[in-house]
């Protein structure tokens, strides 16, 4: 008898990482959640001014960081009520791009995942791109994989406007 972490594929790993973006694009935020752990962190951590990755999101600034699912449930409500400065009609329309995806490691039913990735944003006739590489940790122990662990490195720091959820 094979284990879930035997039987998840890359393949398998693309699929899932493709259908949290098309999530993100479809404005399909409720879903989104469900590929998130509700222990899952959220880490998008700042550059410094010694151009170096800020690396404790407890005592140093990021760009985005909760330390749970219920932040980022906190921030799509936020979003779907117009409770939130980086929001507001129209609505942006985004389409994220996923490249280079591997296996950094597994541990049991957990399964660690690196990819580059771009996002196109476009908003008030304005179109800006976002680039970066995400890691992730992976739970495949149920029927579909669970984010339990994601940390965005935001390549392009200089931005127009507030950073949010689907920009990356």
């Amino acid at each position: 008898m094979t284990t879930a972490v035997e039987e998840i594929t890359l393949e398998g790993i693309r699929q899932f990482l493709y259908r949290e973006a098309r999530h993100l694009d479809d404005r399909e935020f409720e879903q989104w959640l469900e590929c998130y752990h509700p222990d899952a962190e959220f880490w998008m951590p700042a550059w410094a001014d010694d151009d170096q990755l800020t690396r404790d999101p407890k005592t140093e600034i990021s760009l985005v960081y909760y330390p749970s699912r219920a932040g980022l449930e906190d921030r799509v409500f936020r979003i779907r009520t117009d409770r939130s400065s980086a929001t507001s009609l129209p609505e942006p329309r985004t389409g994220h791009n996923i490249t280079n995806v591997e296996v950094t490691g597994r541990d049991g039913d957990l399964v660690d995942v690196r990819f580059n990735w771009f996002t196109l944003y476009y908003r008030y006739q304005t179109t800006d791109t976002y680039f970066g590489t995400s890691y992730y940790r992976l739970d495949v122990s149920g029927p579909t994989p669970l984010i339990t662990s994601k940390k965005v490195v935001l390549k392009n720091d200089y931005v127009h406007h507030v950073v949010d959820i689907y920009h990356v």
